[in-house]
């Protein structure tokens, strides 16, 4: 980079020998397009089919790590100043609309999650379906180590993209997860910047987390955000109640527990919550805290950390799968790609579903201003001493508060966030346990018809309170209809 890279490079060595407590002084990153097919998998359906470029790019530069200035306590006022620089390598997977005509001029920016040991794309498994109608650009970044190197991780042993596809990623690098703040920093330059999305201009950026990222962005947004002003808004989905410290040095599981948003934060946060990731041990029970002209937070019962559709439906999911297909698809079932189950899965739509208004109501309100509506919580019963609180649930077994969504108020099964065992990571799965012919009877006398009344009515409130977009109506009713039992 010549002269002006030493130049940076001086500069941040003044910096850092000062102890800045501002945002980190580093070059721009080199961007070098890569050719072929990324390894991350977003869809069995052909996307260049549908109107959309794929790409991959490589991104290189210097990464300022970070370290704690003062306590790192419950109210989320953290404050970190730059600790030291490392060279890094990562890469970015681009999904965008091949016309600019279709482009909404907002890029979504997801720090992608490593759980399993290697990247996955959580959120745009949720939020494809209204990213691709809506013509957001999508970005999934490798922010942490393991994506990247491999390793241990939550899972175990990670593959990493440097050991799955050696051909392809051995010049990746990755100083560890101390770097991944900025890492994620200096993509989200990268993608305003244009550098990476062709001739799309983007006028306003979302950053996307979910579980373990969502808990490093519980970080980011608490201790990086006020010094670098990236981000245009945060959509931070299923964190429990913990965050790592601004070092990241003892890892995702060794966090400051109870961890609340910042109550000055810079931009909107949308806080997306299963109920799984509300009442489990250290979940967001710990971390509790009320709407404000910043921060909404949506609680969704019946629904799981992880389910149905992120495992099998998603991936199938091009907008244009005939009903019966999807409707297979959500059949209840303990046979998942991580192995067999206990008891079926979670199969409740309304996660998918709610996610994607979330998104979209996030993005209104950082183009216009206008705040997604506020939710109630689910209603809990306080645990005793120190144990997490257990869920209300009604009649039927469903929890009562929170998100109200067609499959809760009208179900044909209860829906839990909890009670399942198995391979892997089964207890985030939920459960779902159908009704017997007796309790169907009970609930709808007239059968199907009676089923489809009550299913409409709950529907079209839950579209009325802006919980469900009307752009998924139909659809959700047309599942429900095929789904209905026998």
């Amino acid at each position: 980079m010549g002269a002006m890279h030493n130049l940076w490079r001086l500069a941040a060595g003044a910096a850092l020998a000062i102890g800045l407590a501002g945002a980190a002084i580093a070059a721009p990153p080199k961007v070098t397009a890569v050719a072929g097919e990324p390894t991350l998998a977003l869809a069995s359906f052909d996307l260049k089919a549908l109107g959309f470029v794929v790409e991959e790019y490589f991104l290189a530069g210097d990464a300022t790590s970070y370290k704690p200035v003062g306590p790192q306590g419950p109210d989320g006022k953290w404050q970190a100043a730059a600790a030291g620089t490392s060279p890094y390598v990562t890469r970015l997977v681009v999904v965008r609309p091949a016309d600019p005509k279709r482009f909404n001029g907002t890029a979504a920016v997801e720090w992608l999650n490593v759980t399993p040991g290697q990247d996955i794309s959580p959120d745009w498994s949720y939020t494809h379906r209204e990213l691709m109608r809506s013509g957001y650009a999508y970005v999934g970044v490798s922010v942490q180590k393991v994506g990247i190197e491999g390793g241990q991780s939550m899972a175990g042993p990670g593959a990493g993209l440097k050991k799955m596809k050696p051909e392809r990623y051995s010049g990746l690098s990755h100083p560890g997860d101390a770097f991944a703040f900025d890492i994620y920093s200096q993509a989200g330059r990268v993608v305003r910047g244009g550098a990476v999305l062709g001739p799309l201009k983007v006028k306003r950026m979302l950053a996307l987390g979910e579980s373990q990222s969502a808990i490093f962005m519980t970080t980011y947004v608490n201790a990086i955000d006020p010094l670098d002003k990236v981000y245009d808004g945060f959509f931070v989905h299923s964190r429990f109640g913990g965050a790592p410290s601004v070092d990241a040095a003892r890892g995702p599981m060794q966090q400051a527990q109870g961890v609340r948003f910042r109550p000055d934060r810079r931009a909107p946060v949308m806080a997306v919550l299963a109920e799984t990731d509300i009442t489990s041990q250290g979940g967001w029970w710990t971390a509790e805290q009320p709407d404000d002209a910043k921060l909404r937070v949506w609680q969704i019962p019946g629904a799981a950390h992880a389910d149905t559709y992120m495992l099998q439906v998603a991936a199938n999911d091009s907008g244009q799968a005939p009903i019966e297909k999807l409707a297979d698809l959500w059949k209840p079932t303990a046979t998942t790609v991580v192995g067999r189950l206990a008891k079926p899965m979670n199969s409740g739509p309304q996660h998918h579903y709610v996610a994607q208004a979330a998104l979209a109501h996030l993005e209104t309100w950082v183009r216009t201003g206008k705040a997604p509506p506020s939710a109630p919580r689910v209603e809990t019963t306080p645990g005793a001493a120190s144990a997490p609180p257990t869920l209300v649930l009604d009649a039927n077994g469903n929890t009562k508060g929170g998100i109200r969504t067609p499959w809760v108020d009208a179900p044909t099964a209860k829906l839990s966030g909890f009670g399942n065992s198995g391979s892997g990571f089964a207890f985030l799965f939920g459960t779902t346990e159908a009704y017997d012919a007796a309790t169907l009877q009970r609930l709808y006398p007239g059968g199907k018809a009676d089923y489809l009344k009550a299913f409409d009515a709950a529907l079209a409130k839950a579209v009325k309170a802006g919980y469900i977009l009307p752009a998924d109506q139909n659809e959700a009713r047309a599942v429900a209809a095929a789904m209905y039992p026998g």
